[in-house]
């Protein structure tokens, strides 16, 4: 191991140096361990620091073979102590399964540990299989019905200014203290965009899940925005797949492996992210090749001229704030060396801005 209910449109996005993030979730590559999946993460994350990213986000999953990382809260405190300078969050905690008392308290923690660091990104996706929810709700149905009240709660408790009528009005999420993490939504669709603009919560767009029709959540998200005690004006990123290389071939050559592992979701294979061998070496039928190109829209690749370029173009279709960068290739070199690239193309300098 290397050492969104206002209909008046609002301010675009600021302008200023590009803020850039990395989503990382952890993927096992097929002939790797579960383990040197975590150790990467936290090596990544150190080395995400030093290139000066602005934040460094995990992602939640269960039981999938391909994502190491089902407790990013946990992996969290790690990264925070492996870390000095860049924010550290999650991209995001699957709410509907927890209590938000829980969660706020866990979060309070971690700012207690590393203040004015912390973003706590939430998601009602179900993060797995419905077998896989279904055990982590220990056997009760999951439903995203509550999910708005839920994140009122969780607002209300790490602020520690729940309403007097709520039932829970004299509970205090521990340890309390002057700071607390940035709330921020997460989704894919124009529900998580158009909640957030409701309750005045930062709000981050998955481009890598859902291609087309973000640039209109996006906006939407940015027109609809209401004003709160924490967030006077709208704050968007949009997460983007990545994979650079020192050319285009290259990348075209890394991106089998995303291919591949792609087609294994659409089918149902529970498997490790594919390495180049088994990539390169799997004979395509015509169907899932046309899958396949299909689902490249989610994917940005190329050198790192062409990268900055799509990621400039995608951030201004998006009225976005910041962009975060995920990136998944058949080996963790190219992963790390994929990461470099985007740093440098943008020139990131190294001191990460914590604010």
């Amino acid at each position: 191991m290397p050492a969104l209910q206002s209909a008046t449109a609002r301010p675009p996005a600021r302008n200023g140096p590009v803020r850039i993030g990395v989503l990382d979730q952890s993927p096992i590559i097929s002939g790797h361990s579960p383990v040197e999946a975590v150790q990467e993460t936290v090596y990544l994350a150190q080395m995400a620091e030093e290139l000066g990213f602005h934040r460094y986000w995990l992602a939640e999953h269960h039981s999938i073979s391909a994502l190491a990382d089902p407790c990013p809260e946990i992996l969290l405190a790690r990264i925070g102590a492996a870390t000095s300078r860049i924010r550290i969050g999650t991209g995001g905690i699957l709410l509907p399964y927890y209590s938000p008392l829980k969660v706020a308290e866990v979060f309070r923690m971690l700012d207690a540990l590393y203040p004015d660091r912390l973003d706590l990104g939430v998601g009602r996706a179900p993060g797995g299989d419905m077998r896989t929810a279904q055990a982590m709700a220990n056997g009760r149905p999951v439903s995203a019905e509550q999910f708005p009240q839920q994140v009122i709660d969780l607002r209300d408790f790490l602020s520690g200014k729940m309403p007097p009528g709520h039932p829970f009005a004299r509970v205090h999420a521990m340890p309390s203290g002057s700071t607390r993490p940035q709330i921020w939504m997460l989704g894919s669709s124009d529900y998580g965009g158009l909640l957030a603009a409701h309750l005045g919560l930062r709000f981050a767009f998955a481009h890598f899940i859902s291609a087309h029709g973000g640039d209109a959540v996006g906006r939407a998200y940015r027109d609809r925005f209401e004003p709160s005690a924490d967030l006077a004006a709208p704050v968007s990123a949009v997460c983007v797949f990545v994979i650079c290389a020192p050319t285009h071939d290259e990348a075209e050559h890394l991106a089998a492996s995303v291919d591949l592992r792609r087609l294994h979701m659409a089918r149902g294979i529970d498997a490790p992210v594919p390495n180049l061998s088994e990539a390169h070496s799997y004979r395509y039928e015509p169907n899932e090749r046309a899958y396949v190109q299909e689902q490249r829209a989610r994917l940005i690749h190329g050198d790192p001229g062409e990268v900055r370029a799509k990621l400039e173009a995608l951030k201004a279709e998006f009225i976005a704030d910041e962009l975060l960068v995920l990136t998944i290739t058949g080996d963790y070199a190219s992963r790390r060396t994929s990461y470099r690239l985007v740093a440098e193309a943008f020139e990131l300098n190294g001191s990460t801005v914590t604010t």
